[in-house]
This record gives C-alpha cells, sequence and structure tokens, in this order.
C-alpha cells in the first residue's frame, strides 16, 4: 500500500510512519516543519521529506490513502487536494482502528495515568516474550518504537486519548477503536478548549464505555466516584472489573507491595502508579497473564519516559522530571513525591504550559495542588499565552488560583534558570513538572546541580 502522512512531524504520527514501513508500505509524508527526536529518527528510516511545507503534487490517485494529524490545519493545500481527488483520507485512530479491526483491541483511557498503565502491560507482556501489536504516547525502555504492527499478533493494546481525532474529524479519539478489553483510570477535566464543561468532559467517557463490543471487559477505578457511577450505571452488555489502590508501604525510601506471595519492592512510588499498577493487573489476566508472572515482571517497571523520571540523584539529592500539568496529576505527583522522601525538603517547579492551564477561567482548578511542596514555583510565558491567543494571565491572578503561602512565580525564562541553579538542593528533592522546557531550560545541565 502506497500511504502519505500530512503532518508527520508529531511523535505519534512518526512512528505510525515507521510501524507502516516495517511492515512493507511505501510512505512518505509532509510537515510544515519538523524537530528532533522526530527529524532524526525519520532521517534514519529515509522518510524526512526533501523540503519542508505542503505540496499539493504529492498528493495523486496512485495513493491508497492519506492519514492526517492534529497538526494540520483544515485548509491545508494538500488535504484539500486529497478531497478534491476522492483519496480516502484517515486520522491516526481511525487508521489504527482498521489496522486491528481483526484482532483483539485492549484500550486504556482516563484523564491520567494512561500512558504510565500502557507501559507497565506492555512491560509485563514484553518481560514473558508475549508478542503484541501496541501503540503508546511515551518511548519504553526495550521498545524501538511507540508504534508496533504485525499482521499475525492476536492483541493490539492502544492508548486511548480523549483529545480529537483530526481537523476534520472531531470525535475524541478513543470513541473510534471500538475496544474488546478496555480500562479507565479516572476522570478529571481537561481539554477545555474542545470540552468547556465539566459535563461535556465526563459525557465522553460515558459514550466510551458504551463503544465496547458487546460482552466486552471494563476495567475501571473504583475509587473515582464520577468514573464509578458512569460505569455501573451503563446498561450496555459488557463485564465490569472494578480495581483500587492496593495494599502497600514505604521503608527507607522503597515502597513495597504486599502480596499473597510476600511484600514486594518496586521501583515505582506514589499512590497513582500503585493505583496504576492494579488496573494493569487486571487488563494482563484478561490477556492470560496470571498474578504471578504479573508481579513478578512489574517488580523491575521503572516508569514511562518523563513520568516520575528520576534524572540524577545522590547520597542526599534527587531530580525528578515529570510530564504532570493537569491540576489532578500536579497534586497526585507531588503528593507521591513528598510522601516517598517524607524528610527531605520538596521543591516543586511547575510550569504552566497547555492550552487549559494557561487560561484565566481554569486557574481556580488548581488550588492547593502545590500544597505538598515545601518551596512551590510556577513558571509562565506571557508568549506562550499569546501564541495560543488567550487573555493575558497575571501574576496576581496564578497567586490567587493556587492559594500557596510564598508561591514564587517567574515569567522570564533566565530568572527562572538563575533561581533554579542558585538552589542548595542538599536533603532536597527537585521536582520540574511540565509538558514544556521552561523556556528552554537544559535538563542535562540540571543534572550537575547535585
Amino acid at each position: 500500500m502506497k500511504i502519505h502522512f500530512i503532518a508527520i512531524g508529531g511523535s505519534a504520527m512518526h512512528n505510525l510512519a515507521i510501524a507502516l514501513q516495517q511492515k512493507g508500505y511505501q510512505v512518505t509524508g509532509s510537515d510544515d516543519t519538523i524537530h528532533d527526536p522526530s527529524k532524526t529518527r525519520l532521517a534514519n528510516k529515509n522518510l524526512l521529506p526533501d523540503a519542508f511545507g505542503w505540496f499539493p503534487e504529492k498528493i495523486t490517485t496512485d495513493l491508497d490513502a492519506v492519514i492526517l494529524g492534529m497538526h494540520a490545519k483544515k485548509d491545508n493545500p494538500e488535504l484539500l487536494k486529497a478531497q478534491e481527488l476522492g483519496v480516502t483520507i484517515y486520522s491516526y485512530p481511525e487508521f489504527l482502528y482498521k489496522q486491528s479491526k481483526d484482532k483483539t483491541r485492549v484500550v486504556i483511557g482516563g484523564s491520567h495515568g494512561k500512558t504510565t498503565i500502557t507501559s507497565m502491560i506492555l512491560h509485563v507482556l514484553n518481560y514473558h516474550d508475549m508478542q503484541v501489536d501496541y501503540m503508546v504516547g511515551a518511548q519504553l525502555e526495550g521498545f524501538d518504537t511507540m508504534v508496533h504492527l504485525t499482521n499475525d499478533n492476536e492483541f493490539m493494546v492502544l492508548e486511548g486519548d480523549e483529545y480529537l481525532s483530526s481537523p476534520i474529524d472531531m470525535r475524541p479519539k478513543f470513541h473510534l477503536y471500538q475496544p474488546n478489553i478496555a480500562l479507565l483510570s479516572g476522570i478529571a477535566w481537561d481539554h477545555i478548549n474542545v470540552f468547556p464543561t465539566f459535563e461535556n468532559y465526563v459525557e465522553q467517557f460515558s459514550i466510551f464505555t458504551d463503544s465496547l463490543t458487546n460482552g466486552g471487559i471494563m476495567v475501571y477505578n473504583e475509587e473515582d466516584k464520577v468514573l464509578k457511577e458512569i460505569v455501573e450505571k451503563s446498561n450496555h452488555p459488557i463485564k465490569k472489573y472494578p480495581y483500587k489502590t492496593p495494599t502497600y508501604f514505604i521503608d527507607n525510601g522503597i515502597t513495597y507491595l504486599e502480596t499473597p506471595e510476600g511484600d514486594l519492592p518496586l521501583e515505582i512510588f506514589g499512590e497513582h502508579n500503585l493505583q496504576n499498577l492494579a488496573g494493569a493487573k487486571w487488563i494482563c489476566q484478561h490477556m492470560g497473564v496470571d498474578e504471578d508472572a504479573f508481579y513478578e515482571a512489574i517488580a523491575s517497571f521503572k516508569g514511562a519516559s518523563k513520568r516520575l523520571e528520576k534524572i540524577a540523584e545522590n547520597s542526599s539529592s534527587v531530580v525528578f522530571k515529570d510530564f504532570a500539568h493537569s491540576p489532578s496529576k500536579v497534586a497526585a505527583t507531588t503528593v507521591a513525591v513528598k510522601n516517598q522522601y517524607s524528610n527531605r525538603r520538596l521543591l516543586t517547579c511547575l510550569e504552566l504550559h497547555t492550552y487549559s492551564s494557561l487560561n484565566a477561567d481554569f486557574l481556580s482548578e488548581y488550588k492547593g495542588a502545590l500544597d505538598k511542596a515545601d518551596i512551590a514555583v510556577v513558571f509562565y510565558s506571557p508568549h506562550a499565552v499569546k501564541i495560543k491567543q488567550l487573555e493575558a494571565v497575571s501574576k496576581a491572578q496564578i497567586a490567587e488560583a493556587f492559594e500557596h503561602d510564598d508561591l514564587i512565580i517567574y515569567t522570564n525564562p533566565q530568572e527562572f534558570k538563575e533561581f533554579l541553579f542558585s538552589q542548595h538542593l542538599e536533603n532536597t528533592v527537585l521536582l520540574l513538572m511540565s509538558s514544556g522546557n521552561y523556556g528552554g531550560l537544559d535538563f542535562d545541565e540540571v543534572k550537575g546541580l547535585i
């Protein structure tokens, strides 16, 4: 098959392009800008476009399909040409469904923990040499790509994002997969540019629950009251398996999980991660991994990339980088780190970077999110607010929203960096939370702070 990608430079899109090439497809693509690591990885596979920009002449009736990325606009010249010629156009999730429609589809959804749970499942399956197709939202240790497709594997494990499918398909991605087995980790309002009310956002998870195949399996976090109500009220003919935080304890900076075979030391920590583990265990059991085999494998799981990733450590200090940006994730991560290192000072730095987090109407959702931090810093770029065409946000609005005594706020990247590099980190945990990079912070330099 001959496939052309419009907006090939995103991590999801370039990984799918590489996976299709490995499957024997003829793949081309376009984008107006491509950054590393996508740029290097595409170049290594001879998939990097010869020139940046949009070239309608690339779109011909010889193509079997076009895959349209979210980065493209509705008036993209290549998209318009494809529509004019009647070339088949797929969104990313739509094409993944096409690739997996004859497989058992396992979809992991929820406002938080999707990537970690999917990563846990893939780690366990890989440990036991169980081959599956997959799509996950982070680079995993032991895996070459974030997308893997075959003709032969029985299962396809998919991270189910609730964001929109493409510029011309406004359905949430996870509505398209029709899972045989699914998991929902919890619901915390996000993507307010797309789902302007909490009720509208919650409705998407109800639709997802009812999209499972008849007789399908739903694994869900019963400690989330909103989610519990949605799943348990659903009249859709599915089997329902609740999970909750398993029993654990922390000893000398190590989290131990209590299991029937004894106390199991883990590489990960935090109540959120323990919940994720409980959900992943149910999914693995439904895929044929028994409980003992799951525990044996999960003991060596170190976490997904950028999810509470330890980037530096010595005898008295440790530095974590985390993707957390939504209020619930920020609060959960801050609590987890403080509980794990209760005898150390916690210096937490949060960058407000996403559309939602920079929206003045949404800021109040962050109330109390940094309460467990001994020193709390918030960084945001007024330039980023302007780019997203949002109303300007003031330092006073942020201080009022977080309700944290002595909150430190920076808007200048250089001033933030100077503050950070002036800190003495003895007996301290530094937690850097962002889906961005604090206006150009070099994390390799940060490693040298301890």
